[in-house]
């Protein structure tokens, strides 16, 4: 019930390389999952979020070509995928997993850089589909293997956005900042506090381990879309509330002004929207207060009001996640809640590091009496961002 060792995860990377292209990758490059503490759908209203890296790796091994084309392999997928610069320059052109590697290219390409061609493989222990950022993750292993193959000048500070830019305007999906962040910035033993108007960031102490504590983090096997309809629809609530407000974005919204914001909004369900961002917003900012000092334990009602708000007020959550987080109270967990963009993806648990076997035992009975397929958990801790690994 923890993560694999990134070895592992390397070396299938690099077998699968040699398997599918002949020879030794000139460098192995591997970057997190991340999951986020709490701030959810605060980032795209330039709020504030509270992510770290896992020890969930995808890790890519690449070498360089003497043409401008680009070839993937995933071991997620039988079949290759190659492109060339007219598949990249035209969004759309690529379509599936491989999209995000020809994004990343695209997006450097946009940015006025010299992309080498190359041959990549795929492999990752971040699942696809449960909210815990496999797209960033892979995007940001691939940024950084051609980063070094073409030794491109592009200082790390400027990778998120990039990153971001392949999924919003290649791929597709309107995420926000915060995935590129955490897997790229994120460091052991901290959460990323983002601040995603102004792309500030403070390094939170989140030690984990030596406060006796784990998080659990639990698949609840509802698929996760985060490209879909449901979650554009809220980033489009949040952008005309804000308008309504006449506030740049509803970070603007103060929690003292909350009351009086409200009434001038035009239904309930843009209202309890709107009340969603702004307490999430502070609720992060009270985990941040409390996480400097020391006081781990002490965020476990933050987290369970942030999964009653997602629930309630913002509604996506499903009930998979529900009876996870009900499960995992009801086993003693310090606090729990559905992580990421919702309808299906993770919940996280914080509790007693000697009490995972028993959280994870209680979730699964809850799982098994209602007929839902059986969860997956891994316990977790705070680890490093992207990085070359030879």
């Amino acid at each position: 019930m923890t993560a694999a060792p990134p070895a592992d995860v390397a070396a299938r990377a690099t077998a699968g390389f040699r398997q599918r292209y002949g020879g030794e990758p000139a460098g192995r490059w591997a970057a997190p999952g991340r999951v986020n503490l709490i701030g959810e759908h605060t980032d795209y209203n330039d709020g504030f979020v509270l992510p770290f890296a896992l020890p969930l790796r995808t890790v890519v091994a690449a070498t360089s070509r003497n043409d401008a084309r680009w070839t993937v392999w995933s071991e997620l997928d039988a079949a290759p995928v190659e492109f060339g610069p007219a598949d990249v320059d035209e969004p759309g052109r690529v379509t599936g997993w491989a999209a995000y590697v020809a994004g990343v290219v695209w997006a450097l390409r946009a940015a006025g850089h010299t992309v080498p061609g190359a041959r990549l493989a795929v492999a990752s222990d971040v699942p696809v589909g449960a909210g815990l950022s496999s797209s960033a993750a892979i995007e940001a292993a691939v940024l950084a293997a051609l980063v070094d193959l073409g030794g491109l000048h592009l200082p790390t500070d400027r990778w998120p956005r990039l990153a971001q830019r392949a999924e919003n305007d290649y791929v597709g999906a309107p995420t926000g900042i915060m995935d590129q962040s955490a897997v790229i910035r994120g460091r052991s033993g901290h959460a990323l506090l983002l601040d995603c108007r102004t792309e500030e960031i403070e390094q939170i102490p989140f030690d984990l381990a030596l406060a006796g504590l784990a998080m659990l983090v639990i698949d609840s096997r509802a698929p996760h879309r985060h490209a879909d309809g449901e979650y554009a629809a809220r980033r489009r609530s949040c952008e005309r509330a804000a308008r309504t407000l006449g506030v740049p974005a509803l970070r603007d919204v103060n929690i003292t002004d909350l009351d009086a914001a409200l009434p001038k909004l035009p239904d309930d369900e843009t209202r309890r929207r709107v009340r969603h961002v702004v307490t999430e917003d502070q609720r992060v900012l009270d985990t941040a207060v409390l996480l400097r000092a020391g006081l781990i334990g002490d965020v476990g009602p933050l987290l369970t009001a942030s999964h009653a708000s997602m629930r309630d007020d913002f509604e996506i959550t499903v009930p998979e996640v529900d009876i996870a987080v009900e499960a995992a109270l009801a086993a003693g967990a310090y606090g729990a809640r559905m992580t990421g963009g919702g309808f299906g993806g993770c919940v996280l648990a914080l509790i007693e590091a000697s009490a995972a076997d028993a959280v994870a035992a209680a979730v699964a009975t809850a799982y098994a009496e209602r007929g839902f397929a059986a969860p997956g958990p891994v316990t977790v801790f705070p680890t490093g961002g992207v990085t070359r690994l030879d």
